[in-house]
């Protein structure tokens, strides 16, 4: 079976599979809690930086997410133009509220807001400031949007054959460099692109060994190896955690009746989903604030209090901002996918 045959198999299958997505908005939920107990809560001691190790587990599950949906959509429908519109005004509307308010509050320069606003701000030299550091991940995020409606635009059904090449690619440069970690994009991106090589493998025909190869893992034992990459005690398992997430990850998803599927499959973590981006998206900011300050019992007396804060905040921020940008996303989005579809009167 030539490659060309090979894709359209992949694209033909994509249009009926069904996306698990109560599995997958179980894991979303999970990394965002991750995230927030990482960057807001003691995990332990500081010299077993178990805080960055979280953070760290929490990020390559989202990352692999991220490449596994967007693969997904794209391989249904590569219309770049409404696949950059709806994502577009999925997270720049949020994004750019936020970098108003932090890069105000740091006195940055106008070159750091032009860098935050295109979203290369991690790229050296990092322009990132206190309250944006975490803001590393959402532009890791929009470059590959850009970079894959570019590779999909040029070399259109073949492109997706490139993505786990451009991972490998990537995770060799980190281990050339010696980076287990890193917030800038291409040292980190092979975390994405381990998400886009498992939706290839779970929506394409050519994949069907590597499907039953992946339902055959056991979860504890995966999870453990991937739990341990994320840390430094991990050495050079932190080059693989990409693909030992993505296979944790896929276990789930092809195996939904399975005891880690059924634990993610709860309301708290799908509900923790809806809400991940804005959660993500705010936390620095109180954290930053009146809520975050003080010595170290008094900051930590008041988490609670900054706790219920956010989830107001991103409760809020979710159904009446983001709602009414995100909507307006997918009309124009279907308005300019029948405009490009409506057929052309001779003249």
């Amino acid at each position: 079976m030539n490659a060309e045959n090979s894709i359209h198999l992949i694209s033909e299958k994509s249009m009926s599979s069904r996306v698990h997505l109560k599995v997958l908005d179980g894991w979303r939920g999970l990394s965002i809690l991750l995230v927030l107990a990482s960057h807001l809560l003691p995990l332990g001691p500081k010299n077993l930086q178990f805080n960055m190790s979280v953070g760290i587990l929490g990020m390559v599950l989202f990352f692999n997410l991220s490449g596994f949906l967007i693969t997904s959509f794209l391989l249904k429908d590569r219309n770049i133009q409404t696949f950059l519109i709806r994502r577009f005004f999925r997270v720049i509307p949020l994004a750019w509220l936020y970098l108003a308010i932090a890069l105000t509050f740091s006195s940055a320069s106008i070159y750091s807001w032009m860098a935050h606003y295109l979203f290369y701000a991690n790229l050296p030299p990092v322009e990132l400031v206190t309250l944006t550091e975490h803001i590393w991940s959402l532009c890791a995020e929009v470059q590959f949007y850009v970079g894959v409606a570019i590779l999909v635009s040029i070399l259109k059904v073949r492109s997706f054959l490139l993505l786990p090449i451009f991972g490998l690619l990537f995770t060799a440069l980190r281990i050339w460099n010696g980076i287990p970690a890193s917030s800038i994009t291409y040292y980190r991106i092979d975390e994405i692109l381990a998400g886009c090589t498992l939706a290839l493998i779970y929506h394409g025909q050519p994949g069907h060994f590597l499907k039953n190869l992946i339902r055959q893992i056991p979860q504890l034992p995966i999870l453990i190896l991937v739990i341990f990459s994320c840390m430094p005690q991990g050495r050079w398992l932190n080059y693989f955690r990409p693909y030992l997430a993505a296979a944790l990850i896929g276990t789930t998803i092809l195996r939904e009746d399975s005891s880690l599927a059924s634990r993610l499959d709860c309301q708290f973590f799908i509900y923790l989903a809806e809400i991940s981006y804005s959660l993500y998206v705010i936390h620095p900011l109180l954290a930053g604030s009146w809520l975050g300050s003080g010595d170290v019992y008094e900051k930590y007396a008041k988490r609670p209090l900054l706790f219920a804060v956010l989830f107001a905040l991103a409760y809020l921020s979710t159904n009446y901002y983001e709602k009414w940008f995100i909507l307006f996303g997918r009309n124009l989005a279907e308005k300019f996918d029948a405009h490009q579809h409506t057929p052309r009167r001779a003249p």
